[in-house]
């Protein structure tokens, strides 16, 4: 007896209900796009590599593209269109709109999850590749353009615009992404 190679499924996305048939080998992804019409959430690599696809599942940062469709179902899939407060932005939003966070635009919808992602993680105290004082009651570490870089490392910009990209994700923290000693920053202050 063959076991069966689709079902229907219902994906909750930006607060909404969407029940459709799926193909078990469907992505998130291209059930977003293909399927759901949800195009802000981009197709890069197709392998997991670039970021392009991140969105947020149960507000953690997701892969689209790596993640079949029915495994989200039952959790609340955030997308760039939901991102926003109706018509007001989302900080993140408005800090890479204020900051030039973005050029050609691709990657921006995936920056901007990934940075929601990334902010939260940072808030609820979890440490990075980049973070030096891993002891619980030190609580989150400071927010420098190296931990930012860190915890973005995940997402690419072929337009190379990382400098405006960290800048906004400190901003949206309320910070300003501070640069370790020893920087090209450090150097080019101390010059002037």
């Amino acid at each position: 007896m063959a076991l069966p190679t689709s079902s229907v499924i219902t994906l909750h996305i930006n607060g909404e209900k969407f029940t459709l048939p799926v193909d078990h080998r469907t992505t998130l992804l291209d059930a977003l796009r293909e399927r759901l019409d949800l195009t802000g959430t981009k197709k890069g690599c197709d392998q997991g590599q670039c970021g392009a696809c991140t969105v947020l599942v149960d507000g953690r940062r997701t892969v689209a593209c790596l993640q079949f469709a029915v495994a989200a179902e039952g959790r609340e899939v955030t997308t760039i269109e939901g991102v926003a407060d109706g018509e007001r932005l989302h900080p993140v939003q408005q800090a890479f709109l204020e900051l030039d966070g973005y050029q050609c635009g691709y990657c921006t919808p995936g920056q901007i999850c990934s940075a929601i992602g990334a902010l939260q993680e940072h808030a609820a105290g979890w440490p990075s590749a980049a973070t030096d004082d891993l002891r619980p009651e030190s609580g989150p570490p400071p927010l420098t353009a190296e931990e930012i870089r860190e915890r973005m490392s995940g997402n690419l910009c072929r337009c190379a615009a990382y400098p405006s990209i960290v800048d906004a994700v400190a901003q949206a923290a309320g910070t300003t992404a501070t640069q370790p000693a020893g920087t090209q920053a450090d150097s080019e202050e101390q010059a002037a």
